[in-house]
């Protein structure tokens, strides 16, 4: 059966049931329906938090469809709870970029699936419309604002960086002029549009702590200069409290279910190659305070999501993970490998050893963070046992633990020896993750400390635009914030093309945006665009509704 059909096959339980699994009373939830539901921040308990334990799951360096992060993270989850440790799973929100483009669906898959699972893919509880309401209401206080004959605080529209923002993939809307059609339809002035996932006010409400952090955050966001060269933030505008309105309900996060009754935490959906790629610090936080031990995921490889949920999320956020498990696929490694995309089906163990090396530099990259990390080897149908047993072999050699999976087919069934690993590996750790940098370093040392001892680079090249924005930050005092690199997900460099474990690359920091009310730089490398184009066969031709009202074509 198809992800969807076997969704619909699942008998799920009412929300409040799922509730009562975590000590959780009727008022402590507030419902979206029969299966879904919001959940009071009071619930969050910091003595709880500090003694449950957190796993993060992270991979190598993907192929365009994936390894499979989101499914194992579920699948574990699962295995666990089989295996009688009280588990919860704490997920990021898909957005509808993916899922009208290439993946047709991000809730996991198989058995290994949250549920409602079309509502989470689509509208879900309308997080990311408040997120997108609340990131134009800006845009369009500052319009009115230049516009303004009588209120005016003098902006110059030439320095305004704030974008507009829309959930969907759109390439045409990258580069946009407004104002246009005469004196009364405002100032004219290039800008553009992102997609909501990386916009700032997604990031800000998956680092904040509460609504008045929430409210300061907002008011922080850095929007451009005056005439007079003086910065402008949004607290200027008087922006910050609608902001924070229309996000009342959207900073609780959302309580859903697996296809096993595993209790499910999903908030927040920033993209890991274009912001930090993890769900929000109330969710994890949440999970941790109503379960012993939460399993969590951090997007793309480790290089760009799991870097960035240490050096920033966990830094900004005090939480430390216990073990982190490495997600590892054959058809990724003979990808690395050499192998072409529509060869990756074919059997090809010698293609997985060349491949193996991209593995070792993430493995090696989790342990400059002092924790200890468990391989999933996601298995798909195509796999042969020579191609697993290569991945088993490397690891036994290097002394890490490493288990195969089948989870999309057995659910938690098909990770009860990877949930055995990481219980080992969790109650052996006692000592909290090393970050990699200090923040108080400069914004040079910051990025050059991640391209070399990350991605492995020889050396960072800023382009004039980077350098101008370089002077920018030092002016604005804004130097002592984390650096969040946007970088391709497709390499270990920031060069698509180059597999495998790259060399002596150099690095190339095109420029470097302010989000000040997120707290960190996002250094831009390459090519790496934050509003993606569809591809030329989008999912969206294959997505329908039924008769009967049900959606089609999700997986």
């Amino acid at each position: 059966m198809t992800d969807i059909q076997i969704a619909r096959a699942a008998a799920m339980k009412p929300i409040k049931e799922i509730a009562n699994a975590l000590g959780l009373q009727e008022d402590d939830i507030m419902q979206y329906g029969k299966f879904k539901a919001k959940l009071n921040l009071s619930l969050i308990n910091e003595e709880a938090v500090k003694k449950s334990n957190l796993i993060l799951v992270s991979a190598i360096s993907p192929t365009p469809a994936g390894e499979g992060k989101t499914t194992t993270s579920i699948g574990l989850s699962q295995g666990m709870n089989r295996i009688g440790l009280n588990t919860t799973v704490v997920l990021r929100e898909p957005s509808l970029g993916p899922v009208f483009g290439m993946k047709g669906g991000a809730a996991g898959g198989g058995y290994s699936q949250v549920l409602p699972m079309e509502d989470i893919n689509l509208h879900f509880t309308g997080d990311f419309s408040a997120i997108e309401k609340a990131n134009n209401l800006l845009a369009a206080l500052i319009d009115n604002n230049i516009q303004s004959k009588t209120r005016s605080i003098n902006i110059d529209p030439r320095t305004v960086s704030w974008k507009r923002v829309m959930d969907m993939n759109d390439r045409s809307l990258r580069n946009v002029v407004v104002g246009l059609g005469g004196t009364g339809s405002g100032i004219p002035r290039e800008t553009g549009f992102d997609i909501t996932a990386a916009s700032e006010i997604m990031a800000i409400l998956c680092l904040t702590t509460g609504l008045k952090d929430l409210k300061e955050r907002l008011g922080n966001i850095f929007i451009g200069f005056k005439f007079d060269k003086s910065p402008v933030y949004a607290r200027d505008l008087n922006a910050q409290g609608a902001m924070a309105a229309l996000l009342k309900d959207a900073i609780k996060p959302n309580l859903v279910q697996t296809i096993e009754g595993t209790p499910a935490i999903i908030h927040g959906g920033p993209f890991a190659n274009i912001a930090q790629g993890t769900n929000s610090v109330l969710a994890t936080k949440m999970g941790l305070s109503l379960s012993d031990y939460v399993v969590t995921e951090a997007g793309f490889g480790f290089d760009l999501g799991a870097e960035k949920f240490l050096d920033i999320k966990c830094q900004s956020a005090g939480l430390s993970p216990k073990a982190i498990v490495l997600v590892a696929t054959v058809r990724a490694l003979k990808y690395h490998g050499g192998v072409d995309l529509k060869e990756l089906n074919k059997p090809d163990a010698d293609a997985v050893k060349r491949g193996l090396v991209n593995m070792e530099k993430h493995l090696e990259n989790i342990a400059q963070f002092n924790v200890k990390p468990v391989v999933a080897v996601n298995r798909f149908t195509s796999d042969t046992d020579a191609e697993v047993q290569a991945i088993l072999d490397r690891c036994k050699s290097l002394g890490i633990a490493a288990a195969p999976i089948d989870v999309w087919a057995k659910g938690g069934g098909g990770a009860l020896q990877l949930a055995e690993h990481v219980k080992q590996v969790v109650a052996e750790c006692t000592e909290s993750f090393k970050p990699l940098y200090d923040w108080n370093w400069s914004v040079e040392q910051k990025i050059e400390t991640i391209a070399k001892k990350i991605y492995g680079a020889k050396a960072i090249d800023y382009t004039k635009q980077a350098k101008r924005d370089l002077r920018r930050i030092k002016k604005l005092n804004l130097e002592a914030l984390p650096v969040c690199i946007a970088k391709t997900q497709k390499s270990l460099s920031d060069n698509p093309k180059l597999l495998g474990r790259p060399k002596d690359f150099i690095v190339t920091v095109r420029q470097i945006e302010i989000a000040a009310g997120a707290g960190f730089l996002v250094p831009i490398t390459g090519d790496i665009l934050r509003m993606p184009g569809l591809p030329s066969v989008p999912s969206a031709e294959h997505i329908d509704i039924g008769e009967g009202g049900e959606i089609e074509g999700l997986f």
